[in-house]
């Protein structure tokens, strides 16, 4: 098999319960909604599952195959993620999700709202004007409570910059101005932003933070000239992160187990998977290696006994099923954030990505003897 169609496979082995269950209307039959100390997340955990799992499969869904059998699932899991929406953001749907209530939704709206942007034609383009309705007035029910001085602020950045992305002029550009300005001063230097004023060892960077900033960036980015400035900043961290984080991957495929929210596993990896998609790796990383070091990881990690329940669903571990990782802010339906790593999907098939030879990368080179690239700090870039 080659490592496209493995990616596809696991992804959909991921993915279509979440999906299919959304189709029918049934996932708060069907999803467990427990935390790893088994209390209820009923109120967040089913916007979680949405939001995840479409930020990541809009890529394949927008640019992925149109041919064949992966053209085939493709179209259908277009289709039932069309419908999740629908059933996630109709009052009248028995999936209607909770967009107002506490401040989890602040979070896994903005996780929709980066889906939108990411699938543009498929995920809003093709929607009637009843859903797109429906998205809006979810999307501005955010609005009410403020986010937490942290990552947070970039996911009311993220849905104020998706209302400006299918043309609400009433878009607010003081909570995206407030966003950009502070992880500007949040900034550590050599490629990395403190979560909030302190700086923590965790993924936050690649979960949240960086792709995020580079999603504002490039869509606002040029509605004010200070954010325009800040641009090319952006982008160069951006590059100098995606290099950290390909050296972080063991030569067995494995990384540290470090920090909050281990429970999204490969997720860890959203920013170098999705600097592969955007054709923006550092020019000493080829795209196969890339590659080659995600598919070992995906599969250390998907193919421990245990990471699915008997019905499909992820269950709440790193490597397996290891509930005790799961922080109180955990339940299924957040798990789905590991969903990030397959963003390469959206890339063709016959690009260097899928098509180059299997290649080594930069850890397993290194502890095998043979040689390998200096890693050095980068300088600050500005640009302007």
């Amino acid at each position: 098999m080659s490592d496209r169609a493995y990616w596809l496979q696991t992804m959909l082995r991921i993915a279509r319960p979440v999906l299919e269950a959304l189709h029918h209307r049934e996932l708060k039959i069907k999803m467990p909604s427990m935390n790893g100390s088994g209390e209820v997340r009923s109120d967040f955990a089913y916007l979680e599952a949405l939001g995840r799992t479409l930020a990541e499969i809009a890529s394949w869904l927008e640019t992925g195959s149109r041919d064949g059998e992966e053209g085939v699932l493709r179209e259908q899991c277009a289709a039932w993620a069309r419908s999740a929406i629908d059933a996630g953001t109709d009052p009248a749907s028995p999936d209607y999700m909770n967009f107002k209530e506490g401040f989890q939704p602040i979070v896994d709206a903005a996780f929709l709202a980066h889906a939108i942007m990411r699938a543009p034609t498929e995920l809003w383009g093709k929607l009637d004007q009843r859903v797109k309705s429906n998205i809006i007035a979810a999307l501005k029910q955010t609005r009410t409570r403020k986010p937490f001085f942290m990552n947070w602020l970039l996911f009311s950045a993220v849905i104020e910059t998706a209302l400006f992305s299918i043309g609400e002029s009433d878009w607010d550009s003081m909570r995206v101005d407030y966003a950009i300005r502070q992880h500007e001063q949040w900034y550590l230097g050599d490629g990395i932003y403190g979560d909030g004023p302190q700086f923590h060892w965790d993924y936050y960077n690649s979960y949240v933070i960086q792709p995020m900033l580079l999603e504002i960036v490039d869509r606002v980015g040029d509605k004010y000239e200070d954010w325009e400035k800040l641009r090319s900043t952006i982008h160069h961290r951006a590059r100098r992160y995606a290099e950290v984080q390909e050296r972080l991957i063991s030569p067995e495929g494995t990384f540290p187990a470090i920090g909050r929210s281990l429970a999204y596993r490969f997720g860890a990896f959203q920013h170098l998977a999705m600097s592969a998609l955007r054709n923006e790796l550092p020019q000493a990383i080829s795209p196969s290696q890339v590659r080659s070091a995600l598919t070992a990881v995906i599969r250390n990690m998907i193919e421990m006994p245990g990471t699915f329940t008997d019905d499909g669903w992820l269950t709440i571990g790193f490597c397996g099923h290891q509930p005790d990782i799961g922080e109180s802010y955990i339940s299924t339906g957040s798990l789905y954030l590991c969903t990030t790593v397959f963003l390469p999907l959206g890339l063709p098939a016959e690009h260097p990505f899928w098509l180059d030879p299997a290649t080594d990368w930069t850890s397993r080179k290194a502890w095998s003897g043979l040689p390998f690239s200096v890693d050095r700090a980068v300088a600050e870039f500005h640009s302007g």
